[in-house]
């Protein structure tokens, strides 16, 4: 890939100074000096990159590499070719993510308009707004009355923060993004077009057709949770809806009213969590799965993707499937219906109705 001139390169540093930042050992003392200023994958990395391994698949790509480095477990650093040096560490993974974002670090947020600091003229900003120091403010963004910012917060062009809402400190808010009804703790990321605190979907049915439930709840975020593009989480209708400390939502993901989510959880794209779902700590959702409302998740279950939950779920399962069920129950009956489906068609004439 050529230069990317969106997140240029870091100035470097040596293997050994690395190694130390991410608590990992260098296997080669004689490497200690060798310079690295960017990540990159396996296939393509080049002098001056990180690359790391997971498994002994790798073999044949590591015969290739050109990396200046390669991050992975003690028991797969015979696979590495004696040239590259090789960092140590027992969360290979997790190595790489810290080196990335050490290299590139504004990368790991939102980006912001170029040269904007301070207040820009354009924005809208009530009197009655509270505003530590070193809050940011770029064009055209609106601050409501009585919201207040926590210092090094910066606030993204034609963002709304409305009336009352309380940001922390060191927060992230991106272009486009509303915040409403709201309390947001410190270290939130909160990327374009995400909606905040809107009313939920709540309906009871008249004589003249739907009366509208009135939705008086807050939305709470807490402490380093990140929140994908255009991500709705709708404010609670009596109760709050909450999400926990260092989850990780990922794009286009709809939260309804009076959900509650634990902490550390990971929910990805297009996740849709029915109103007064009760989410545990720790917990995986994958892509485009579906959330009944009033259920219960327990702490650390994991969900596949494209699953329907429609009953609560026990601390610790591995679920999937539509409804949902163990996951290894799912993916045997998968396994016997392909088999089924092959069998009919090496009938002559037949097909999958037989």
């Amino acid at each position: 890939m050529e230069q990317n001139v969106f997140f240029l390169p870091h100035e470097g540093l040596k293997l050994v100074e690395l190694a130390e930042f991410l608590g990992a050992e260098l296997a080669n003392s004689d490497h200690a000096d060798v310079f690295v200023s960017s990540v990159a994958p396996l296939n393509r990395a080049r002098a001056g990159d990180v690359c790391y391994i997971l498994s002994r698949r790798s073999r044949d790509e590591l015969a290739t590499c050109e990396a200046s480095a390669v991050i992975c477990d003690k028991a797969l650093a015979d696979l590495v070719p004696p040239h590259i040096p090789v960092i140590l560490s027992s969360n290979p993974h997790a190595a790489f993510a810290m080196a990335g974002g050490l290299f590139y670090p504004a990368a790991l947020r939102p980006a912001a308009i170029p040269g904007e600091n301070g207040i820009a003229p354009s924005a809208v900003i009530d009197p009655s707004a509270k505003l530590e120091k070193g809050v940011i403010v770029e064009p055209l963004a609106v601050i409501g009355p009585h919201a207040e910012i926590g210092e090094g917060t910066r606030i993204g062009a034609q963002s709304v923060i409305g009336s009352g809402v309380k940001i922390g400190r060191d927060c992230s808010i991106a272009a486009g993004a509303s915040v409403l009804f709201a309390l947001i703790g410190n270290g939130v990321i909160i990327h374009n077009g995400v909606r905040i605190g809107q009313d939920g979907f709540g309906y009871a049915p008249g004589p003249r057709g739907m009366i509208k439930i009135v939705q008086i709840g807050r939305v709470i975020i807490q402490d380093n949770v990140e929140i994908g593009a255009n991500t709705t989480i709708d404010r609670g209708a009596m109760d709050d809806t909450v999400i926990g400390e260092g989850t990780k939502i990922d794009n286009q993901v709809q939260i309804g009213h009076n959900v509650q989510i634990g902490r550390h959880c990971a929910i990805v794209a297009q996740v849709g969590i029915a109103g007064s779902t009760k989410i545990g700590n720790g917990v995986q959702i994958g892509g485009q799965a579906g959330i009944k409302g009033h259920v219960t998740i327990g702490d650390g279950v994991q969900i596949a993707a494209k699953s329907g939950i429609m009953t609560d779920l026990p601390a610790g399962g591995q679920y999937g499937g539509v409804p949902a069920r163990p996951l290894k129950d799912y993916l045997r009956e998968a396994a016997q219906l392909v088999s089924k489906t092959k069998q009919r068609e090496k009938k002559p004439g037949g097909t999958q109705n037989d």
